[in-house]
């Protein structure tokens, strides 16, 4: 009973948060908004890590079966019964943790970062709304519940990418956002419909039990995953449904780090990882999968490596960190995907906050040519800062290392082509990130004097967080540190029911490495070296060289302007997708307006003349209306005795 409570509260506590504030926003106090907005994150995680340390003392005494709440029956029809209820197993609780211990950091840095703004209690509210749909998602035990949460978090997108919604191009990022989203959620809408009729119930264990006995390969199975797939790659950014992330920094800084970094767009990988006996029964997909992360990873990458605008950097390389993501669980290393998912939330969650404390510092200016220098006005934002560069450019022994080579590991043995390019991927992010930071924290300033005036270290609710990641961005990775280099691999451990009907159905091929040490010795060594190699080439050209990037009226290369432009890719969607069907929803607007609405008016306009001819006849004069009778029945029975009708 009091676990089904703690359960109970983890998901409440957020949403208690965002109704008081909600509701009160502009009667509750400055000073208690932030109290309220970060209370309720704070007392879930604490839930939460009670919850995680009861289930652990279970697993050790060999129970390591779901635990399962029902808060009430939903949808009955017939046998058909989809409950109301959350389940917590190992999965869940690894992106519990994540999603409140992260979150809590962000609220209480959001204190800091929005308290002057005049949306204040809005922007608050808005964080917890967010929090307890992300909550839901991770919690549920079934695909109808997962789906609310996953349209929750869509909305709360919305709501915080145009929360200065006074700017036009701001509103137009969150409706692509929102738009976007939906086409994927569609997919994975229709996957459910197909789970519903395929298993005859949307419950995660009744589903898996079921799927099991499918032979490998089944259409049925296939089909679902695709579709589920197709969910994933909206919320997840993959090729071609990732434009809108980007895009989505125009929201505060904030909310790129909770909602682009550490738990909305991660949220594909949970579910991928959630139905991964699902997906170890479709190698088809798998292989599809695969083929659109190695994309999505480079395409990415390589578009980062000439951005000037400090969150569209960090942005594409969310963008190809979930493609790395997807690349692991597309060769059945799923726990090196959510071991990745882990660490990108503690490094990246960082650099998005890092960037926020600069942007703060800089009077909200994001172009890194207009920086430089700042290491010595923001020592704590740049020290961070550079533990979360090194991190996420996979530099031993930081988070990113561990994580990453776990991916190209797991790539390495089922197809090596994949494995040379994710290593070029790896290279392009430690240039970009290592030229990010070159650019902005050292050399001289390149801002106005007046800024150079106001440049100071954020408050300490904003650095604190920066702190406490940058600790996790250290340590992180040795909750999983591989057999070769002494570790006992803890996480894919704790992790291993989660995978067990994987096992039966794939036993040979599932998230284990047939490599001997000594290959994986040689993997870490090159996957290491290229992003030390990519470290000294960003030394040299923007620290020794001083190459520092050129105005935006400056004619480039065609290559460098291909990639400063995005491919074109959102020209190239807006030519052949939104200005058709622009056309095409004016030609059919024009058919309803001349046509349908041309015959609807017609028919009233022809009525509306007639009665009013007709209506002259009605003069009032008795005369007339004898001698128009007299006519009349004159004019009947000539018809009947003349003409015989």
């Amino acid at each position: 009973m009091q676990t089904d409570l703690l359960i109970l509260l983890i998901p409440l506590l957020p949403l208690i948060g965002f109704i008081i504030n909600g509701i009160g926003f502009r009667k509750v106090p400055t000073g208690l908004v932030g109290i309220i907005a970060a209370a309720g994150p704070l007392a879930a995680f604490a839930c939460v890590l009670l919850v995680f340390d009861g289930f652990t003392t279970i697993s050790e005494l060999g129970k390591t079966a779901p635990v399962r709440t029902v808060l009430f029956d939903w949808i009955t029809v017939g046998h058909f019964n989809i409950p109301f209820s959350f389940q917590i197993d190992q999965l869940s609780l690894i992106m519990l943790l994540i999603v409140t211990g992260v979150g809590s950091l962000i609220h209480i840095y959001s204190i800091g970062y929005m308290k002057h703004d005049d949306g204040y209690g809005k922007f608050m509210a808005f964080l917890n709304l967010f929090l307890f749909f992300m909550l839901l998602l991770v919690m549920g035990s079934n695909y109808v519940v997962m789906f609310i949460g996953w349209e929750g978090v869509g909305l709360c997108s919305y709501l915080l990418i145009g929360f200065w919604n006074k700017n036009t191009s701001y509103n137009n990022a969150a409706r692509k956002a929102f738009v976007m989203n939906r086409i994927g959620d569609l997919g994975f809408l229709l996957g459910i419909f197909m789970i519903m009729g395929a298993f005859g119930s949307v419950e995660y264990v009744d589903v898996f039990e079921q799927a099991a006995g499918f032979p490998i390969g089944d259409p049925t199975v296939v089909a679902i995953t695709m579709l589920l797939f197709v969910g994933a790659m909206g919320k997840s950014a993959q090729i071609p449904l990732y434009t809108w992330l980007p895009d989505a920094m125009a929201g505060p800084t904030p909310v790129s780090a909770l909602i682009h970094a550490a738990t909305m767009v991660t949220a594909g990988i949970y579910m991928v990882v959630r139905s991964n006996v699902l997906y170890t029964l479709s190698p088809i997909t798998l292989e599809i999968m695969g083929g659109i992360a190695i994309a999505t990873a480079l395409l990415a990458a390589s578009i980062g490596l000439v951005q000037n605008d400090i969150k569209k950097v960090l942005a594409y390389s969310t963008v190809s960190q979930l493609g790395y993501m997807f690349l692991g669980l597309s060769v059945m290393g799923y726990t090196s995907g959510m071991f990745h998912v882990m660490t990108h939330a503690f490094f990246k969650a960082l650099l998005f906050l890092g960037a926020g404390s600069v942007i703060h510092a800089m009077a909200d200016e994001q172009d890194i040519r207009k920086m430089g220098g700042l290491r010595k006005y923001l020592p704590i934002t740049y020290w961070t800062f550079l533990i979360a560069t090194i991190a996420i450019s996979g530099i031993p022994p930081f988070a990113g290392f561990f994580s990453k080579d776990e991916i190209l590991m797991h790539v390495y043995e089922h197809n090596k082509l994949l494995w040379v390019l994710g290593v070029i991927g790896s290279a392009m992010t430690s240039f970009y990130m290592f030229r990010l930071l070159f650019l902005t924290f050292f050399g001289r300033f390149r801002g106005t004097e007046h800024t150079r005036e106001h440049l100071h270290e954020s408050p300490a609710s904003m650095t604190i967080p920066l702190l406490v990641l940058a600790v996790l961005s250290v340590i992180g990775g040795f909750f999983n540190v591989p057999e070769a280099l002494g570790g006992s691999a803890s996480l894919a451990e704790f992790l291993d029911p989660i995978f067990e009907l994987s096992r039966k159905v794939s036993p040979h091929s599932f998230d284990e490495t047939l490599l001997t040490h000594s290959e994986e010795f040689m993997l870490m060594g090159i996957s290491s070296g290229v992003a030390i190699l990519a470290l000294v080439v960003a030394y040299v050209m923007y620290i020794q060289r001083v190459n520092l990037p050129e105005a935006d009226t400056v004619e480039r290369p065609v290559v460098e302007k291909v990639l400063y432009n995005k491919y074109y890719i959102d020209e190239l969607y807006e030519n052949i997708i939104v200005k058709p069907t622009r056309g095409l929803s004016d030609a059919f607007y024009s058919f309803g307006e001349f046509i349908i609405d041309g015959v609807v008016n017609g028919t009233g306009w022809a009525v509306k003349q007639t009665s009013g001819q007709l209506r002259r006849l009605q003069t009032g004069s008795i005369g007339f209306y004898v001698f128009a009778m007299v006519a009349s029945i004159a004019v009947i029975l000539w018809l009947r005795f003349f003409i015989k009708l």
